[in-house]
């Protein structure tokens, strides 16, 4: 049986990803396929996390033994990128959505925030190297599209598209709370009060007496608009030439 931890061959991957998945002749058990093997994998990852994404555990999922898996993925590196391409998927493709440039960007931001919060273990996979499936490939297509009368170049574009995704994945991945449990934030809050001398951090004390600590949703939302807005300068910009 393969180790999980043996390197990948990104052609495997990729072979996977645009199609090639060859019916094994024996072993599995009937109606096992690749599509059922990543789902589980996605269901696997969002209750429990990507660290306990372990082909044993997905087999354990499936009610199949481990060795049934890999004869349909060679690996957890190509189960990954093919549960990533599965997510992305069931996104929209940015051009297909209503109003004008920035009306798409802020509606796929949306979207995007709350797809990473149903599975917030896509941020961390995400940022590994890429190996594009047809629906990535379709996706950043789509957002190219958006931006194909904006005047901007090519690399601009590639420069516009590849900011906006990293705001969002990079806020959403910095404010998935670890510890959610209310009573464990009760008792952090109560150590600090006990620990911290707050009076040798005045702004940051004043800050938060005075409300400052807005939700994770206030704070996607400020940043949101005002890398938008940077964007619009710049579109307004390659107007003016």
């Amino acid at each position: 049986m393969p180790s999980e931890e043996t390197e990948s061959d990104p052609s495997r991957a990729l072979a996977l990803l645009w199609g090639v998945r060859d019916r094994p002749k024996r072993g599995p058990r009937p109606g096992l396929d690749v599509d059922r093997i990543v789902q589980a994998a996605i269901d696997v990852a969002d209750r429990e996390g990507v660290a306990a994404l372990t082909m044993r555990r997905v087999a354990a999922e499936l009610g199949v033994g481990t060795a049934s898996l890999y004869t349909y993925v060679p690996g957890r590196p190509e189960l990954i990128a093919l549960m990533l391409d599965q997510v992305i998927g069931r996104t929209s493709l940015p051009h297909e959505l209503p109003g004008d440039w920035r009306a798409k960007f802020e509606a796929w931001a949306a979207e995007d925030w709350a797809m990473f919060h149903r599975h917030p273990w896509v941020p961390a996979v995400a940022s590994d190297p890429v190996l594009p499936g047809p629906n990535a490939l379709a996706w950043y297509d789509s957002a190219l599209r958006v931006l194909a009368d904006t005047g901007l170049s090519e690399r601009e574009k590639v420069g516009v598209i590849e900011t906006l995704d990293n705001y969002v994945r990079g806020t959403a991945s910095n404010k998935q709370d670890r510890h959610k449990d209310p009573a464990w934030l009760a008792k952090r809050d109560s150590a600090l009060e006990r620990l911290v001398d707050f009076d040798a951090y005045p702004h940051l004390a004043h800050a938060l007496i005075s409300g400052g600590n807005p939700a994770a949703s206030e704070t996607f939302e400020l940043g949101l608009h005002r890398v938008l807005d940077g964007i619009a300068v710049l579109i307004d910009a390659r107007a003016q030439e």
